[in-house]
């Protein structure tokens, strides 16, 4: 076993602790100097007094004490910042000195001196840079692909190092202010003149030495729809890095992956604002639902609900848990909210099973059963069987919208997006399938307890 991949043991807790206090003391640097970098929920954390340094140092030190070798721990450490922190910190010079002073704490480094503890180290050294921990590096040929914030910001999902280096190529001239635009996300910008191809050749040039530019390269980004890149991503493979090779086709987006050799397809309209957590458990109940009332079985196989998500709305449970949870799996969605799921397993099977917990209420009157429909705190009904249950569902969702300002309108794309989110369809799927008349916004005409008014910005509805 190379002496970087060595397994660590208890004695480690020095070397934890040292480095939970890193990340503290860059956390606190970065409030202060760079605050834009934290996410927003993290900014007015008081990140300097010892009660959250310390409860910081801990939180690090147990997350990272399940790390098996050296890289592990890095790639872990590089995961859980991400929970903290926006994509653009992982291009700092903060960061950079953050995984610069970690990497002289590798056990390798020192157990070659004869040493079993870490050193200590000084600020105002100059150890290796964070290239030297793996990253990614991505390509883009900007007269080819379009690449915005949030697609970036996917990609990085998708690789298992830091996406470090961005290179865009393009004739700069003839782009308008795209050049601004990339150069405030980071980018490096390559200028070529004006003609065919000449944007692929100096792509493939620079893309065929990514390896000695950046030995520490570990896997690369080719973002082109050109086939000419083909050569490329072969040419990189060879070296032993793991290429992803993105390309669009209409309002999808296409990613191959050379180390499985497989393909994915990610809508970009999807892909501009992936949902939070809370909407992912709406869309994943709708879903079970519907394929509870498809097969009449109410237990669900997980690989199952995970292809009707991506079939429908063109993502992965992994993508959303791993951009709001870092750490945890698909699997753990289900487990961590038994609230909303129940899940089964055989001891003989590793094929988990879910379904929604729910509990129906009967009562009797006259003698005959009447079932009350389970709506949630939320106010979600279990079914829509009529339009009365879909205006009661759209009147519920208004009220939770509008909660803290009652009597206040809704913009009605917001309103018919809450509707997705919470039933897995469109309300205009919906009216079809009720077979109602008319469209979307002659529905909300019709509804008694709805009311309507339009404003600059479109259409607005509240609760009468």
């Amino acid at each position: 076993m190379p002496n970087d991949e060595r397994l660590l043991t208890t004695y480690d807790s020095v070397l934890l602790n040292k480095i939970g206090s890193y990340v503290g003391q860059a956390i606190i640097a970065i409030q202060e100097q760079q605050p834009e970098f934290l996410l927003a929920k993290y900014r007015n954390v008081q990140w300097h007094t010892h009660a959250n340094q310390s409860a910081l140092t801990a939180k690090f030190t147990e997350l990272l004490s399940q790390s098996q070798d050296w890289d592990a721990l890095v790639q872990r450490l590089q995961l859980y910042l991400k929970a903290l922190l926006i994509p653009d910190f992982f291009n700092s010079q903060i960061y950079g000195e953050l995984i610069a002073k970690i990497y002289q704490l590798n056990p390798a480094k020192f157990e070659l001196n004869g040493s079993n503890h870490p050193p200590d180290i000084n600020i105002t050294t100059n150890p290796p840079t964070s290239q030297q921990v793996g990253m990614a590096v991505l390509l883009l040929d900007a007269e080819n692909l379009q690449i915005n914030i949030d697609t970036e910001k996917f990609l990085n999902t998708i690789c298992t190092c830091p996406i470090q280096v961005k290179i865009a190529f393009a004739n700069w001239s003839n782009r308008g202010k795209l050049d601004v635009e990339l150069h405030e996300r980071g980018y490096d910008l390559i200028h070529v003149p004006v003609g065919r191809d000449n944007a692929d050749g100096k792509m493939i040039a620079v893309g065929s030495s990514i390896h000695e530019r950046y030995p520490n390269t570990k896997e690369v980004l080719v973002c082109s729809s050109d086939k000419v890149m083909t050569n490329l991503c072969n040419h990189l493979q060879q070296h032993g890095l793991t290429v992803y090779q993105v390309s669009q086709q209409g309002e999808n987006l296409r990613l191959f992956n050379s180390f499985t050799g497989k393909t994915a397809t990610y809508s970009l309209k999807v892909l501009s604002e992936l949902p939070s957590i809370e909407q992912l458990i709406q869309l994943l109940k709708a879903l079970i639902k519907i394929e509870q009332q498809s097969t009449g079985n109410q237990w669900v196989q997980l690989s199952k609900v995970s292809q009707l998500l991506n079939t429908k709305y063109q993502i992965t449970i992994s993508q959303v848990v791993s951009t709001h949870l870092p750490g945890k799996k698909a699997r753990d969605i289900f487990i961590d909210y038994p609230s909303e799921f129940v899940v089964h397993q055989a001891p003989d099977n590793s094929e988990l099973y879910v379904t929604l917990f729910e509990i129906n209420q009967s009562q009797q009157i006259n003698g005959k059963v009447e079932h009350q429909q389970n709506n949630s705190i939320s106010g979600v009904l279990s079914s829509i069987n009529s339009k009365a249950d879909l205006e009661q569902a759209l009147q519920n969702i208004v009220n939770n919208l509008t909660r803290k300002s009652p009597q206040s309108h809704v913009n009605i794309g917001t309103l018919n997006s809450k509707f997705q989110q919470q039933y897995g369809k469109s309300i205009t799927e919906q009216i079809k399938a009720l077979q109602i008349n008319g469209k979307f916004l002659k529905f909300l005409q019709s509804c008694s307890s709805l009311e309507l008014k339009q404003t600059e910005k479109g259409w607005e509805v509240a609760v009468r």
